[in-house]
């Protein structure tokens, strides 16, 4: 097997095959794009490649992204989404000139986003939607300049207050997560509130109504103390075809927000 692995029907990622891939966007920058190429191994030939302002290699089979990815000291775009990916590498916070990355749709936890994201401090859009992710680093709230965030389906119970006031934040996606529901939040909240002037009276000096009242309100509290958090399961998205899905939305307006000035 060639360094890249195979593509479809057998066609190698060579160095001569990759550099053929190589294409110029609207704007006038160089894009290594091997997206859909039934890539398995990060293809290391690429490396040789390491002046590209934009490297695409979504929607392959690609399990680990390597620490040498970082000498990819030029670019300002790195598309890896719809690819079998559980970690990203700790070298991704010396790639301090990028300005979008979308690692969606794949099987990323949050044991696998290292601190050193905080680093990027360039970057603008982070797509990490579609993913395994049950809390988001609180390190993402040093990205000042991020104007785009993508955390829908995954299995979200809270989004960290530094993310969401970030200064130029412009759009933060969170659809599809398992939030608790407004009506129980502000219930608990509002119940908290309550018991710091409570008192205690017989049923038998309350009238009709206000024990109705009581019961319900009981009945309420009971609810919540209830409430258990269950075993995060995998995401399951029955309108993606593994590996090489599409990820919901267009990929491709991500990317044209993220390159606006």
């Amino acid at each position: 097997m060639a360094k890249g692995g195979k593509g479809p029907k057998g066609k190698k990622i060579t160095f001569n095959v990759a550099k053929n891939c190589i294409k110029i966007t609207f704007d006038g920058k160089k894009r290594l794009d091997l997206s859909k190429m039934g890539i398995t191994t990060f293809p290391k030939c690429i490396l040789r490649l390491n002046d590209v302002d934009e490297l695409d290699l979504s929607r392959n089979m690609i399990k680990k992204i390597p620490d040498s990815i970082s000498k990819f000291q030029n670019l300002r775009w790195l598309d890896l989404h719809s690819n079998y990916i559980d970690r990203l590498p700790e070298s991704i916070g010396q790639m301090t000139t990028l300005l979008y990355l979308n690692v969606s749709n794949n099987r990323l936890t949050a044991n696998g986003l290292p601190v050193e994201l905080n680093q990027l401090k360039n970057i603008r859009t982070v797509n990490l939607g579609l993913n395994h992710l049950d809390s988001v680093p609180t390190t993402l709230g040093a990205l000042k300049e991020l104007h785009e965030v993508g955390l829908h389906d995954n299995l979200l119970n809270s989004v960290p207050t530094s993310i969401s006031k970030l200064p130029k934040l412009k759009k933060l996606n969170t659809k599809r997560n398992p939030f608790p529901k407004a009506e129980e939040a502000d219930t608990f909240i509002d119940t908290i509130k309550r018991m710091e002037n409570l008192y205690l009276v017989d049923e038998k000096d309350l009238c009709g109504t206000c024990l109705r009242k009581c019961q319900q309100a009981r009945e309420k509290l009971n609810k919540i103390k209830n409430m258990t958090v269950t075993a995060p399961k995998r995401a399951i998205f029955s309108n993606l075809v593994s590996p090489n899905s599409m990820a919901k939305g267009s990929q491709e307006d991500w990317r044209i927000h993220s390159t606006s000035p």
